[in-house]
This record gives structure tokens, C-alpha cells and sequence, in this order.
């Protein structure tokens, strides 16, 4: 249950896709000089160091985030996404890729909140390291029932990310229900769930859209990104990131992104996307 160590991924497609979408939503948060509250349901361990022997282990970043880096200037429209990385690596090399905590706290400004939970004892040693200050408060517990006691939040307005590993099968129901609960106490709130595209026998990422889009939210939205075939047993060959609440213009964006993210991180002819809004 509490094996899953995002090391291993770090900075790799998926990273990328999860990563963007957090940028384009927190840069539309920021737009406003108002505070706002930034929720991190599962955490890991804030920040990755791409030489460590577990990212070397399957170097997934060099499918993800190596592919865009030296080409920076033929993506301005991740320029909010770029900086986050950025900020962990002071010299032109790519060393050090941060995870959802870090890129938020990129965007985090003095009247903003940033909550942050992580279960796994390492990996919440490791964010009490990577990430400390004003305005940042990091809860040892776990993320679905932490997220409901957790809310409405101060600032009133704000995201939350929702990205379990789902390793286990309930996973799936269990960000369903936890939505559900959030939506009662903070039906303002801008919710971001990602989700892992994944072989034939295993995959149910078509039973969590359907769920979560008939949770009572008005306007639900589903970028998906795809970078090989889809295998009969095993492996994931993309992601998706359903955000309820989306704010203005995030379809557009995405629409002005996938297209090309999909080419560059395509690992064969099947790679490809979907934008579509569920509600």
C-alpha cells in the first residue's frame, strides 16, 4: 500500500502533462492580487534528483521532460512550467526536477496558503526537507480523508491536485467519493485529478471520467496524452488530468499545447491526444 516511490517517474511524460496543467492553473490564480489556497493531496517527496540511482533506474525523464528542456524557446507557452524547474536548477544543466509541491510553491506568493500531505513516512521526511516556510503547512496523513477535513479552506478560492498512484483498485472509487465530500464543503474550489492511461485488462480511467463527471460539478474538463499503443496486459502508455472547475481558458491552452506536447513525447505512431470537455 505504501511502496509507490515517484522517484522512479519523476519528470517524465506524464510529470509533464500533470505539471502544465498545475502551471496554466496556478498562473490563472495569480492573475488576481487576491490570495488563494493550493491543496496537495499526495505529495511524495516535493523535489527529485535525476542522478539518483532510483530516477536512473528507468531514466523515464529523458521520454519527458529531457525532450522539452533544450528547446524552451519553441514553448513559450510554458514558460510558468519552465521557471518551476528553473528554480532547482541555477545553471543551465537539468539536474533536479520538482514535483506538484515545488512547482506550487514557484507560484506561491506572500497571501497565499500551500497545504501539502504526504502518508508514507520517507517520503513526508524527505518533503518536511525540500519544502519549509511561511505560508506552507505539511500534514503527515492521508491525502483522500485529509483533503475533506481540510476544507473550505482560508483563502477561499483555490486548486487542489488529486494524484494518487493507484496502486490499489479502490483508488479510483476513492477520488470519486473524496470529490463528492469536497464538493459539499467547497464547491468553489478548482479540483485537478490525474489519472494513469493504462493496458487493455487493467485500465478504468473511463469509469473515473463518468464518476467524476456526474459529481454536481457545472464544467469538467479532460486533457489526455498519449505517447505510444496501448499494450493488451501491461504498462502505461499516457495520462490524464480531468480538472472540475476549470478556470477561464484552460481548454484553450491545452488546446494550443497538446497537439505539439504529443509529437515531442510521442514514443511511436500511436501517440496522440484528447481535449473534451465531460460536462
Amino acid at each position: 500500500m505504501l511502496s509507490y516511490r515517484h522517484a522512479f517517474h519523476a519528470g517524465n511524460h506524464a510529470d509533464v502533462l500533470k505539471h502544465a496543467v498545475q502551471a496554466f492553473i496556478l498562473e490563472s490564480l495569480c492573475a488576481k492580487d487576491k490570495g488563494y489556497s493550493y491543496i496537495d493531496t499526495h505529495s511524495g517527496a516535493g523535489g527529485y534528483t535525476l542522478s539518483h540511482e532510483w530516477t536512473q533506474k528507468k531514466a523515464e525523464y529523458q521520454g519527458g521532460i529531457a525532450r522539452l528542456w533544450h528547446e524552451q524557446e519553441e514553448w513559450p507557452q510554458l514558460a510558468g512550467y519552465f521557471a518551476a524547474i528553473k528554480a532547482m536548477n541555477p545553471g543551465d544543466g537539468l539536474e533536479h526536477y520538482p514535483g506538484s509541491p515545488l512547482v506550487a510553491a514557484h507560484f506561491q506568493r506572500q497571501q497565499d496558503r500551500v497545504n501539502l500531505m504526504e502518508l508514507h513516512h520517507n517520503e513526508v521526511e524527505l518533503l518536511r526537507q525540500n519544502l519549509a516556510g511561511d505560508g506552507v503547512a505539511i500534514h503527515h496523513r492521508d491525502g483522500f480523508e485529509g483533503l475533506v477535513g481540510l476544507l473550505p479552506p482560508t483563502p477561499k478560492r483555490g486548486l487542489v491536485l488529486i494524484d494518487p498512484p493507484y496502486e490499489l483498485k479502490e483508488d479510483y472509487q476513492r477520488v470519486a467519493t473524496t470529490l463528492q465530500k469536497a464538493y459539499k464543503r467547497w464547491p468553489i474550489g478548482i479540483y485537478s485529478v490525474w489519472y494513469p492511461l493504462l493496458a487493455k485488462a487493467v485500465d478504468r480511467s473511463e469509469g473515473l471520467k463518468a464518476a467524476l463527471a456526474g459529481l454536481g460539478f457545472e464544467q469538467v474538463l479532460c486533457a489526455e496524452l498519449r505517447v505510444q499503443a496501448q499494450a493488451d496486459d501491461f504498462g502505461m502508455h499516457g495520462s490524464g488530468m480531468v480538472v472540475l472547475n476549470p478556470p477561464w481558458k484552460l481548454d484553450e491552452k491545452l488546446a494550443g499545447l497538446l497537439p505539439s506536447l504529443s509529437q515531442t513525447l510521442a514514443q511511436d505512431e500511436q501517440a496522440g491526444f484528447t481535449l473534451e470537455w465531460l460536462k
